[in-house]
């Protein structure tokens, strides 16, 4: 892996903390427990560790080692009970750290979006459920037909922009019993604990927090301005019945401003309309907020609607901005394809119950996977080599059955000599005669 990364992941777990007492076994270090569950989320391969272990019965060094710095494999159960007690709070920083490096070097220019910001779409997402297994950190749901649902949810922050096939997953924030509160967490209240928590953080950058319907709601929209962020919300009619009212009565005196384009989506003529109106109450008070609120309709070429969807916003709209802000409204569902999609279907296997422990360890398991994930997404900005390879397999579910079998049945060096391995056997490198 390039080393930079590495070194980074690393130099982060060095400073896990390790909960043993003195006198318990420590021949494991809870530096390798966690580098050999990140391993395993990296390679996308649940059985590396046990192939690792016959490696280096057979050769006497294994890539745990030459790539990932694992100075000694733990059994599976091993690395279960040194990972348990550790809250994923404490790798929130290197995932922060990883994708600040990316802002920094200009990785992320493409994706600036309306008025100089960046688009950072929150979504909840499962990581784990269940009607048999539990921990503290489980959610609990019960069922119609009676049985509890023991679930763990997180909020996932993902940095998104429209024409980008790329996303930039940021800390998450994990739906869980909080102390000292009674009543049950949810996935607005850990929306806005990750405002509070990062807010300081990404916001001198110019952030539009992109959310759905469930977000649009004045106390969520005022911790976001609290943050010195803009909003860009999904704002639908059952659930803002009194701004629509507004929208209505502004229509009828010729207000509400409307602009129509037409493109060809390459098999036939679209009619795109936009509507919108600056300064309308969200709720139904006194105290209401001014919101900016603006609708795209998409008509095929027998005027039949094909799409609809409207937005409430922190940003001025006008004749000028109205496409470039639906656009970005509607690169939300970026966080579902591109982020929760991929970490479920695609290799990650985020649902599977990797292991759930006692204490923290679904969470903090659930954390390396998207640590593994941003380390994929800024590898390929990073390494060239990792990016030249994974571009030339046929599919990223090739690249990644083709890593894996070559570092179960080969011993590399370092994480340079496999990808020169990999662009040989792509034939994007002449071989040394």
């Amino acid at each position: 892996m390039d080393l930079s990364i590495i070194n980074q992941i690393r130099s982060a777990f060095e400073n896990l903390p390790d909960y043993r007492k003195p006198g318990n076994n420590l021949k494991y270090a809870v530096e390798d427990a966690a580098l050999s569950a990140f391993a395993v989320f990296f390679t996308q391969s649940p059985s590396f560790l046990d192939y690792q272990q016959r490696m280096q019965k057979l050769h006497n060094r294994n890539n745990a080692q030459s790539i990932f710095g694992v100075h000694q494999i733990p059994s599976t159960s091993q690395i279960g009970n040194l990972l348990d007690p550790i809250a994923p709070e404490t790798l929130f920083p290197v995932l922060a750290e990883m994708g600040d490096r990316l802002y920094t070097q200009g990785y992320l220019e493409p994706f600036i979006s309306i008025g100089d910001t960046l688009l950072v779409a929150l979504d909840g997402t499962d990581s784990f459920s269940s009607e048999k297994i539990s921990c503290p950190c489980c959610t609990q749901q019960t069922l119609k037909n009676g049985p509890t649902l023991y679930r763990h949810t997180l909020v996932t922050p993902v940095i998104v922009a429209p024409g980008q096939s790329r996303v930039l997953p940021l800390p998450p924030e994990f739906v869980r019993v909080q102390d000292g509160v009674d009543k049950q967490d949810c996935e607005l209240a850990a929306a806005k604990r990750w405002l509070t928590t990062w807010g300081a953080h990404y916001a001198p950058r110019g952030i539009t927090v992109l959310g759905d319907d469930l977000y649009c709601h004045q106390p969520f929209c005022e911790a976001v301005r609290a943050q010195h962020m803009d909003f860009l919300l999904v704002c639908k009619p059952d659930s803002h019945a009194l701004l629509y009212e507004w929208v209505t009565d502004f229509e009828r005196t010729g207000e509400v401003q409307t602009i129509e384009k037409s493109r060809w989506n390459g098999k036939q003529r679209m009619t795109e309309r936009y509507r919108y109106l600056n300064q309308v109450p969200l709720r139904n008070s006194d105290d209401a907020l001014m919101v900016n609120w603006c609708e795209v309709t998409i008509l095929n070429a027998k005027q039949q609607v094909v799409y609809r969807n409207a937005w409430a916003s922190s940003h001025t709209l006008d004749e000028h901005n109205v496409v470039e802000i639906v656009a970005a409204g509607r690169a939300r569902w970026k966080i579902e394809n591109e982020n929760n999609n991929v970490l479920k279907n695609h290799g990650y296997h985020f649902e599977h119950n990797f292991a759930h422990g006692k204490q923290h360890l679904s969470n903090f398991l659930a954390t390396l996977n998207l640590l593994a994930f941003l380390a994929h997404t800024s590898l390929e900005w990073l390494d060239e080599a990792y990016h030249a390879v994974q571009t030339a397999a046929p599919s990223r579910r090739t690249f990644f059955e083709n890593l894996r079998t070559l570092l179960q049945f080969i011993p590399f060096d370092h994480w340079q000599h496999l990808m020169q391995f990999m662009l040989y056997g792509e034939n994007l490198l002449p071989r040394k005669t």
